[in-house]
């Protein structure tokens, strides 16, 4: 049994560990971080060429099943996996692992965009924590009243805020991290996707303890029709039942 990963996320990694011994893994990463954390199995790096090129990858490589893994606001190449695998006739799974919750003494603010994120700001706060990544900053780069701390694992390109600093970091990070890196900056408001996941989820608790506004990105939807497990454990239950099934979907 040949199974894709589109990875580059933690469940990616730990999924592929899960199936090594028993399934051949591809493990497919962007190429957008310089160093990668690299899965066990068989990995490779760069696109596919859009929908009809992962279709025709499927297809020469024999792939029995598909998984998106990706982070979850990767959502071209989701809609992408989605064509390619009704295409090639592969099971596709969307791995997703759940958004974050609002906890008592929250103070979120919803936004469907980067744009949205950027036009809530002044009303918000001076001295922002922006946790988006690198890619998009351009939403963000009119605001030139505010001061910026960018946070992302390689350094961004413009355009960027005029008033920015970059820290260059990867989590997973440190509730204690997270409350000194707010006070040292003097940080007023905290900008994330909704992301999920422990590893920078400390932030969330600091700006929490700190009684911070949270702007939250919304995570755009996974493509219709596709099923979608929580855990690498639910995705390895699932390629069993696939596999049980003579691999019919």
């Amino acid at each position: 049994m040949h199974v894709l990963i589109l990875g580059g996320t933690t469940e990616a990694r730990q999924l592929a560990e899960q199936l090594h011994s028993t399934v051949r893994t591809t493990t497919s990463l962007a190429g957008r971080v310089a160093a990668p954390r690299l899965p066990v199995g068989d990995v490779r790096i760069g696109g596919f060429g859009g929908a009809a090129g992962l279709a025709h990858w499927l297809r020469e490589h024999d792939v029995d099943a598909l998984i998106d893994a990706t982070h979850p606001f990767a959502g071209t190449i989701s809609f992408n996996a989605a064509s390619a695998a009704a295409e090639a006739h592969v099971p596709l799974l969307a791995l997703r692992r759940p958004g974050w919750v609002a906890a008592e003494g929250d103070d979120w603010h919803r936004a469907g965009s980067l744009d949205e994120a950027a036009t809530a700001l002044p009303a918000l706060g001076r001295r922002v924590f922006l946790t988006t990544g690198r890619m998009g900053l351009a939403a963000f780069a009119h605001l030139d009243n505010l001061w910026f701390l960018m946070r992302s694992v390689d350094a961004p390109e413009p355009p960027c805020p005029p008033s920015m600093e970059v820290l260059l970091d990867r989590g997973p990070f440190t509730l204690a991290g997270e409350r000194e890196l707010l006070r040292r900056h003097r940080i007023d408001v905290l900008v994330t996707k909704d992301s999920g996941g422990a590893a920078t989820a400390p932030k969330l608790a600091a700006a929490r303890e700190a009684g911070l506004p949270v702007v939250v990105v919304r995570r755009p939807p996974v493509p219709e029709g596709v099923r979608v497990a929580a855990s690498p454990d639910e995705a390895a239950a699932w390629l069993a039942q696939l596999s049980a099934r003579g691999l019919s979907g």
